[in-house]
């Protein structure tokens, strides 16, 4: 089996949870967030659904330099529910063709993600899919949780029964 093969039902599973909680972004409370140093709903769902664009970015280049940007890194602001979603599913379905065609030996190749000389990350392919995406996915995700709650919209069960849902998928 090769490291796509095993990757990728992981990868399914967790865009599905994700794409789960996005489904529930309440539209009318994009500008709110719980604290005055917290990203908005909108800039925290709009930076979760880019989060697969890191994995894309991983298998494409051997680098990542947000430096390079003009302008520098922002998180995204969405207006709607749809657009959040609509970029969320091109992003993983992009991302989830580059994870089946990369070999085994790509997964071995060096990726850095860095803004200059500032790094971020310097390591393995695979590690990068891994920490910088899937990873950093799951953590904003939780956070996006946590709005959920507090905005008192019903979280969905991501690894097991939420308190407003049965088991995962359920």
């Amino acid at each position: 089996m090769t490291i796509s093969e095993m990757l990728l039902p992981e990868f399914d599973r967790e865009m599905a949870c994700t794409r789960r909680c996005l489904e529930r972004v309440p539209e009318d409370k994009l500008a709110w967030k719980p604290h005055a140093k917290s990203m908005t709903l909108s800039q925290l769902a709009g930076h979760v659904a880019e989060i697969p664009g890191l994995g894309l970015a991983a298998l494409k280049s051997p680098v990542l330099d947000f430096a390079a940007r003009p302008g520098g890194y922002k998180p995204p602001v969405v207006e709607s529910r749809e657009q959040l979603i609509d970029s969320f599913d091109k992003l993983i379905a992009e991302t989830r063709a580059a994870i089946a065609e990369t070999g085994d030996t790509q997964w071995a190749e060096k990726w850095k993600m860095c803004a200059g000389d500032r790094v971020f990350f310097n390591g393995l392919r695979y590690m990068a899919v891994r920490a910088v995406m899937l990873n950093h996915l799951i953590h904003h995700r939780a956070q996006l949780g946590v709005y959920l709650r507090l905005a008192d919209v019903p979280v969905p069960s991501i690894y097991g029964p939420s308190a407003d849902e049965g088991p995962a998928g359920g």
